[in-house]
């Protein structure tokens, strides 16, 4: 852009130069026909402001689509400030209801495991108390066999 605008204010100078170096011929009257009429007016000067005119618009049509650039490039910029906002609402409106997904499954299996605890802890106190019965009714005929031996042996003793 630097380049251009260099270029562009080199080729006015230039110009701005030329005409001041033949300002005579500028002056210079010259018989003229605007179509319906004739005068006598200087060629080089008539041409000269229109270059101007011509010149000035252009400057004025410039700072026009500048500044229309501008303006929407600072509405682009709030649009995209407030579609950014509302995706990190978005994702903040996610990331809690992951938390509380999470929250309840968490209780879930929480929940779960204490009920997994109970029933394992009633389990293991059925399972021992079926141990100990068991065990006992082992001593009982156990005792009961020795008791039977013994009676075996005393009766084969007093024979």
């Amino acid at each position: 852009m630097y380049l251009r605008t260099l270029l562009i204010v080199l080729l006015l100078a230039l110009l701005a130069g030329f005409a001041a170096l033949n300002w005579s011929a500028v002056m210079q009257p010259t018989p003229l026909s605007l179509g319906f009429a004739a005068v006598e007016a200087p060629l080089g000067l008539i041409l000269l402001g229109m270059f101007a005119a011509l010149t000035l618009l252009f400057l004025i049509y410039i700072v026009y689509l500048q500044s229309s650039v501008m303006f929407e490039g600072r509405r682009h910029a709030r649009q995209l400030q407030a579609q950014r906002e509302l995706a990190d609402q978005a994702e903040a409106s996610r990331f809690s209801q992951l938390r509380t997904f999470l929250e309840a499954e968490l209780g879930k299996l929480h929940d779960k495991n204490d009920a997994t605890t109970v029933e394992l802890t009633a389990r293991m106190d059925r399972l021992e108390r079926d141990l100990r019965t068991t065990v006992e009714h082992s001593g009982n005929a156990l005792a009961a066999s020795l008791g039977e031996l013994e009676d075996r042996f005393e009766q084969m003793a007093r024979k």
